[in-house]
């Protein structure tokens, strides 16, 4: 048996009457470190003494830990995330301090001595802080190395997680801070990378699909026999570069049973008008092509500064809004802000509102609850993602890290304004139509639906199940995406 981790401490002066009370986690190191990393020895270590004010910071570089003194570490992420923890303790550290000094103050004035107490709870106290470092830098390190980008479906999904704790720990408000810590601006390569990698979700995964499928069929019903119909994009297709679902759709028009309109016409919503743009030209370019008479026009707003009269419509239209994977991010902890947009949007008085969602609770008051909820989702989703392609396809990386981890990290680690991956089950999203004006307009395409999956080449394990007049796809009786229609 090796020799277990012990931290010897040191005492200030020569006052031998102060005992040492040192820390023996009573473990041998392969088990604390399985993964060959080692305590960072940068870090100070707190040495304490009966005394609680008398507090020693030392750097042992010359310590050794345990019998092996060949642990590395093979990734910098591992020390990033042990100093962030690190400077989080730290700075709970001086607190205890200070609020220790306040009730020290405090007994002072009303002449009390609870100096036995005080020593006993002071070194419990320090005692509580070593143990907390040495099991952040074994978790952490533990960890690290299980979570793999190229492991099994469970293990890629727990490095989506590891990253989103190690972002909630080091955003966590230090000691004397005032005000909200927000995540640091990403670099413009990582914006590229997510438009990479949403295409790539486009184009080997049902969900975006099936959505633009239910919303395309429910449009095309709903013009039936109109002259002038007009589309409100809530988000544009996602920002996706060449407007799959509106290409579509103009397909489904001129070449349908029916006579195409006298005129479409497509306003897309965003606070992007440049790109909004460029897809609107691509459009025109395509509607040309088919010789449908077509119109295009952005409104560079954000969905909670909307305002009906944006969308300059007439009495001879029919309009039909679409909201792809958009209105959960107006969601916030209050009621207000989604209702008072949906309230806007009912003020236009569509004849369909399609409504596309993720189907998962991931706005729950306590963390614990979605941080279980995010797990459960995101499995499925990523043992979706193993069936559909090899294990060392490059393709389903940059989905997992640059697509689906950013809505994990944002999840776990965000709250406030900050957190807007904020998904509710269908049950939830029929409570805050119905508030908002809205009534149900079922779906009854199961069938259609079930066809689409079988001609879009969908791998075996995706399901369709009609739900109260909802369409859920879902993959092994887990529901990812819900589709439902208001008017």
């Amino acid at each position: 048996m090796e020799p277990g981790l012990q931290w010897q401490p040191q005492l200030y002066g020569d006052d031998k009457s102060n005992e040492v009370m040192g820390l023996d986690l009573n473990l041998p190191g392969e088990q604390i470190y399985p993964f060959n990393c080692p305590i960072d020895r940068s870090w100070p270590i707190i040495y304490e003494t009966r005394n609680p004010k008398r507090l020693k910071l030392e750097h042992p570089m010359d310590e050794s830990i345990g019998s092996n003194s060949s642990y590395n570490c093979s990734t910098s992420n591992s020390l990033t995330s042990l100093t962030q923890f690190r400077d989080h303790v730290w700075a709970y550290t001086q607190r205890y301090l200070a609020i220790e000094a306040m009730e020290e103050a405090a007994v002072a004035m009303l002449g009390g001595n609870d100096d036995e107490i005080k020593e006993e709870e002071g070194g419990e106290g320090m005692k509580l802080v070593q143990q907390l470092i040495a099991c952040a830098e074994a978790v952490a390190c533990q960890l690290r190395a299980n979570a793999l980008v190229f492991g099994t479906s469970f293990q890629r999904v727990a490095s989506c997680f590891v990253q989103g704790l190690a972002d909630r720990l080091a955003l966590v408000q230090p000691l004397g801070a005032v005000g909200v810590v927000r995540p640091v601006a990403k670099a413009k390569n990582v914006t590229l990378e997510k438009d990479e990698a949403l295409s790539l979700v486009y184009e080997l995964c049902p969900q975006i699909k099936f959505g633009h499928f239910v919303a395309n069929e429910s449009i095309v019903e709903a013009f039936e026999g109109e002259s002038f119909v007009h589309v409100v994009d809530l988000g544009m297709t996602l920002g996706l570069s060449r407007g799959h679902q509106w290409r579509n759709l103009m397909q489904c028009l001129v070449h349908g049973a029916g006579q195409p309109p006298n005129r479409l016409r497509i306003t897309g919503v965003g606070t992007c008008p440049d790109r909004l743009q460029a897809i609107g030209d691509d459009l025109e370019q395509y509607a040309k092509s088919l010789r449908l008479n077509f119109k295009f026009s952005v409104v560079e707003s954000n969905l909670e500064n909307l305002k009906p009269e944006d969308f300059n419509t007439s009495g001879d239209e029919a309009l039909v809004i679409n909201s792809i994977l958009q209105l959960h991010c107006v969601v916030k902890e209050s009621r207000g802000a989604l209702n008072s947009v949906l309230q806007k949007l009912h003020e236009l008085s569509p004849k369909l509102l399609i409504l596309i969602e993720q189907d998962s609770s991931h706005n729950g008051p306590f963390f614990l609850g979605r941080f279980m909820e995010a797990l459960h989702y995101y499995s499925a989703i990523f043992d979706s993602l193993d069936t559909m392609l090899p294990k060392y396809d490059t393709r389903r990386a940059k989905m997992e890290q640059f697509y689906f981890a950013e809505e994990i990290k944002n999840i776990v680690s965000c709250e406030g304004p900050g957190r807007i991956e904020r998904h509710e089950r269908v049950d939830q999203w029929r409570r805050r139509m119905r508030r908002a004006g809205f009534q149900p307009a079922p779906i009854k395409m199961k069938m259609q639906a079930k066809q689409w999956v079988g001609k879009a080449k969908v791998c075996e394990g995706y399901t369709i199940v009609e739900d109260k007049g909802c369409l859920l796809l879902g993959w092994k009786s887990k529901p990812i995406i819900a589709a439902s229609c208001w008017k």
